[in-house]
């Protein structure tokens, strides 16, 4: 328990009292602390941590670690980044900020509408403050959860976030810490819950100092992004406790009501006792301490009921997780296109299944895969599955960063909002989806490597060869172009057909939160009757008689 709370009170949250410095340098034999110019040495203490009384640390102070004469690095666990993620890091005292939200409460998961959105492309600013200017539009629209892309500090200005490398530090180019602290209390006053996208499957290839430090990272699994995080290796335990920290962190001092967690296939654990089973395991008992819903949410492709399951029936507790072949289904009878993950769909019959059955892939043969795929999902709710038509993914995944509203007429825009906003599922909407905005969300990046920059164009050509795209057409993700072209234009929504499209989802969710039978998460409650060949699909939802 004293290492839990030396980790967890004392460094990450409960900075104003305190006068220690705490940092776990397992790899070094003599760790120094920066501070006012000055090398101070820091005395070991047990099981890889190194202290120091620090009395001159206060709000805004800047410090850094030394370790065996080499640095100075940014601390693992810094909430402020300032000067990028090179630079030192910032000393925050969360006690300062002034919040407005006592007796905040989010509405239930199964009651939820969600709207995904990147801050950086959000408004043309592409701020937190920006941000908090739109928010009445997502209040209109019907939305009751906002759902932020990572902004954990990434290298450079602009990204998707998904390369962040320092966890604890909101992202400075967004409006840093404060600008956070700002946007969620904007949004609790609003009515509006907030998730954050967090990522524990890996660190970005750039200013990640973590290996400096201690064994974060293991060469037993590989991802598909870099190295796998040490979750069930020598040292884990403190690894563990690090990314744990981390989302406590969120939801306690940014007093976010959830968070998306990022490709849990792609973290690797054998322990007994999963990574992710635990990480639920603290942020229950952090809801019972705060007496306010915290949800977590996770994106995985391997349809396996056992990520929502309890861990009474052998599951990890999470409380729900993303339904990519929802949104396989709808994309592929919309538009007609079935190559790469999309294959396998295509026409009704697919929908059909999912609404019925929960998932496609239930252990049927994946013909991208190649294999059979998925177990049935038994015991899973349609509150325990999100459903969408578009994310982030699908949609800046593609060649050239293209809406459905791109590929597909208004009315089918209408029918597949439907789909959605209809179903068993928890819906989704990503930015801009409920006007059909005619921007693009391309996939950009702001990497100073041009090692880095080659490898991440060369794999992009690679990706899309699967879906028989023409490179000459990808944009380059370092132009500041690609980026400055995934900016929402708000002044669209005042336009053709892009108002009627806002009316009609408008509509859809006022429908949704109207008539109970249509946010049932039961599937015996879901009727649907199809005709293939004369294209027409009827879906009840209600009692079936």
């Amino acid at each position: 328990m004293a290492l839990t709370l030396r980790s967890f009170t004392v460094h990450t949250y409960d900075t104003k009292s305190q006068n220690e410095l705490w940092v776990w340098a397992p790899n070094a034999s003599a760790v120094q602390a920066e501070i006012d110019g000055k090398h101070l040495p820091m005395k070991p203490t047990n099981e890889g941590w190194w202290a120091i009384d620090a009395p001159q640390l206060g709000h805004g102070s800047d410090y850094a670690f030394l370790l065996d004469g080499e640095g100075p690095f940014p601390d693992p666990r810094s909430p402020w980044q300032p000067e990028g993620v090179h630079g030192p890091s910032r000393w925050i005292d969360h006690g300062r900020f002034e919040w407005t939200d006592h007796g905040w409460r989010a509405a239930p998961l199964s009651s939820a509408i969600i709207y995904e959105l990147h801050i950086g492309t959000f408004t043309a600013e592409g701020t937190f403050d920006s941000a908090i200017d739109r928010l009445g539009h997502l209040v209109d629209l019907g939305v009751t959860h906002v759902e932020l892309m990572p902004v954990a500090q990434f290298p450079g200005e602009r990204g998707w976030g998904y390369d962040g490398v320092d966890l604890y530090a909101p992202h400075q180019a967004y409006g840093g810490p404060e600008g956070l602290k700002r946007f969620v209390d904007a949004c609790h006053r609003k009515g509006l819950a907030v998730l954050l996208d967090v990522v524990y499957n890996h660190l970005g290839p750039t200013g990640a100092y973590l290996s400096r430090f201690g064994p974060y990272f293991t060469s037993r699994y590989v991802t598909p992004w870099g190295d796998a995080v040490n979750l069930d290796g020598p040292g884990s335990d403190e690894v563990r406790r690090f990314f744990i920290d981390n989302a406590l962190m969120w939801l306690r001092d940014y007093h976010m009501d959830g968070l998306r967690l990022d490709a849990v296939h792609a973290i690797f654990d054998a322990s007994a006792v999963h990574f992710l089973e635990e990480l639920a395991d603290n942020v229950q008992r952090l809801e019972a301490h705060l007496g306010r819903h915290l949800t977590l949410i996770a994106e995985s492709d391997l349809n396996d009921p056992r990520f929502v399951h309890a861990p009474e029936a052998g599951g990890y507790g999470i409380h729900a997780q993303w339904n990519d072949d929802y949104q396989h289904a709808i994309h592929a009878a919309l538009t007609g296109e079935t190559d790469g993950y999309y294959q396998n769909f295509g026409g009704l019959a697919p929908i059909a299944k999912v609404l019925r059955d929960g998932w496609f892939f239930d252990g049927c043969y994946s013909a991208h895969r190649q294999r059979r795929h998925g177990r049935p999902a038994k015991g899973v709710s349609g509150h325990a599955l999100v459903g969408f038509l578009q994310n982030h993914d699908h949609i800046g995944n593609r060649a050239k960063g293209e809406r459905v509203s791109h590929l597909a007429p208004p009315g089918l825009l209408k029918i597949g909002a439907a789909l959605v906003l209809t179903a068993p599922f928890v819906p989704m909407l990503f930015q801009g989806e409920e006007w059909g905005a005619a921007t693009p969300f391309q996939y950009f990046a702001d990497h100073r490597d041009p090692a880095l920059v080659e490898a991440v164009e060369k794999g992009r050509v690679e990706e899309f060869s699967a879906f028989g795209w023409d490179p000459s057409e990808i944009p380059s993700p370092q132009a500041e172009e690609t980026f400055l072209a995934s900016k929402l234009n708000w002044a669209d929504l005042s336009g053709k057909p892009h108002r009627s499209l806002a009316e009609w989802h408008r509509a859809l969710i006022r429908l949704r939160r109207e008539h109970s039978p249509l946010s049932d998460g039961r599937y015996q409650n879901v009727g649907v009757r199809f005709d293939e060949e004369a294209q027409w699909l009827v879906m009840t939802r209600g009692p079936l008689v």
